[in-house]
Parts: structure tokens; C-alpha cells; sequence
């Protein structure tokens, strides 16, 4: 099994990465020639077998290659453990990206005009509103429903009642006079539907 019919060369010691030790010689040996032993310090109670011939590659225009089995003990390092394995570099971890802080939700506005209706008092950013009787009522009723367009007639039946005797031009002369008490900063807020009536946006500071 030592033997091979034709000139071989001993394969290196020990295997190594593509950087690392540098190779050991190799030597043609003769035919009928034992293998040579592998020129590695083996650890007390390791063996070595030659590798049977087919087992290897043969590589075209080169002699045949001569292989060795190195048997260690369980539990013993291997002799060539750290150079047969490839040196990898340590590649640190990325660190977790930190999420975003969520924005914050925003506070909630605080309406500008206010209508007490227990108290029968209105005002508009702080400033009490001084106002006629069906003037608080028409403004009472317009925020209650903010958004909703009311016609003339609804606001006359609504505010003055159904005896009041009247046209719609009575509503147009109130709601004239409380977007002048409003001020211009909120006149706005009450706003003509055209052909239908008004209706309140509310405002907000």
C-alpha cells in the first residue's frame, strides 16, 4: 500500500489557507519507494496512514499524488486544526437601528367663540360678546350646529318662533350685526349658503 508503480511527489505536510505558512518542498520519490512520512510533529498518540492511490486526484501532466490520513486521538486538537482552517475576519455586527420617536399627537385647539347657554353669556377668544336677546339666541343655535346649513325660514320658526310675523330679511339684519360683534378676525365663521341660508364653521385659536 506504501508503494506506487511510478515516480510520485509527497503532497504538503499539512493543509493551509491561501495566506498563511509557506509550503513544504515537495520531492519525487522513486518507484518501490515508501511513501515518506509527513514532515509534521504529530501529537503523542496520532498515527498516520497513507491514502489509497484512487482516492486522489489526478491531475493531467503531473505524476501521480501520494496522500496521508492522519488518525488523533478523541478529544486531542488535530496538529494542523488552526492552519487548515481559513482565517476569517471578524465582521462586527451592525447595531439595531433606533426607531424614530412617533410625533407627538397635537393638542386639541381650543374653540374661539363660546356660547354659556346656562349662563346666557358668549365670548370670543376671552372678550365677553355683548348681545341682544334673539342675538344670543341666533348665535346659541347656529354653534349647537356647527356645520349645518339652516335657511331662513328655519332660523325664523327656530329663533323667533312661529308667531313671528316677518321675512327672512330679519335674519339677514341679526346675522349682520353678530359677524360685526365677532369682529373680523371671526366674522367668517358664520357664512352665507348662497340661495339656501347660513351656516357655522367653528374657529379655532
Amino acid at each position: 500500500m506504501a508503494n506506487h508503480p511510478s515516480l510520485s511527489t509527497a503532497p504538503l505536510a499539512r493543509p493551509v489557507s491561501p495566506v498563511g505558512p509557506p509550503r513544504h518542498r515537495l520531492r519525487a520519490v522513486e518507484a518501490g519507494e515508501p511513501a515518506p512520512a509527513p514532515e509534521v510533529a504529530l501529537p503523542a498518540g496520532a498515527t498516520w496512514l497513507p491514502v489509497p492511490p484512487h482516492t486522489l486526484p489526478a491531475l493531467p501532466g503531473n505524476p501521480p499524488m501520494v496522500g496521508y490520513l492522519v488518525l488523533v486521538p478523541a478529544g486531542q486538537q488535530p496538529p494542523f486544526a488552526e492552519a487548515a482552517a481559513p482565517a476569517v475576519s471578524a465582521v462586527p455586527e451592525p447595531e439595531p437601528a433606533t426607531p424614530e420617536p412617533e410625533p407627538a399627537a397635537p393638542e386639541p385647539r381650543a374653540e374661539a367663540v363660546r356660547v354659556d347657554a346656562h349662563r346666557r353669556t358668549a365670548e370670543v377668544d376671552g372678550r365677553p360678546l355683548d348681545l341682544t336677546y334673539l342675538e344670543f339666541e341666533l348665535l346659541a343655535h347656529l354653534v349647537a350646529h356647527p356645520h349645518r346649513v339652516h335657511t331662513r325660514d328655519q332660523l325664523v320658526t327656530t329663533v323667533w318662533g312661529y308667531g313671528h310675523v316677518g321675512d327672512g330679511r330679519t335674519v339677514d339684519v341679526h346675522i349682520a350685526r353678530l359677524r360685526r360683534k365677532l369682529g373680523s378676525a371671526y366674522r367668517h365663521s358664520i357664512q352665507t349658503v348662497r340661495r339656501v341660508g347660513y351656516k357655522y364653521t367653528p374657529p379655532l385659536r
